[in-house]
């Protein structure tokens, strides 16, 4: 098994990387940070993985998130993802809930620590991954709250 964090770069998603290495070495586990990069430039750049005049490259993007998941966790083990089966009826925020989801399976993810800026203030808000990725009972979430 293994503790999963879904890593987008932000404080929060440092800082549950940071409590995930805490778990770990208590739990004896390894730990994932995994970057869910949707192809969808309009999204890159309002995270700021992207400049405005920049077009989207994914494996650059990916290589800057493990370059910072590592800073935080040298001996983290990266993983990305885009976004399989995207819906034109779903939005990006459910894509990437999806996508977590699916890779907490598979990896066996005993804990999802889950920090972002929407988790961040309320754990089911609507354009949050927190909440449907917390419905899941194949593993427990911890939320990071304060960066």
């Amino acid at each position: 098994m293994v503790l999963l964090v879904p890593f987008d770069g932000s404080p929060l998603s440092k800082a549950a990387l940071e409590r995930a290495t805490e778990f770990a070495d208590y739990r004896d586990e390894g730990i994932v940070a995994l970057s869910v990069i949707p192809d969808d430039e309009e999204y890159a750049r309002e995270r700021g993985w992207i400049d405005a005049d920049e077009t989207l490259d994914i494996e650059a993007v990916a290589d800057r998130m493990r370059e910072q998941a590592e800073a935080v966790v040298p001996t983290v083990s990266f993983r990305y993802e885009v976004p399989a089966d995207v819906s034109s009826m779903a939005s990006t925020t459910t894509d990437i809930t999806r996508t977590i989801r699916k890779v907490a399976h598979e990896e066996g993810a005993s804990i999802v620590f889950i920090g972002s800026e929407n988790a961040g203030r309320v754990s089911t808000p609507v354009c949050s991954v927190g909440s449907p990725v917390s419905e899941d009972p194949q593993y427990d979430v911890h939320i990071v709250r304060h960066p």
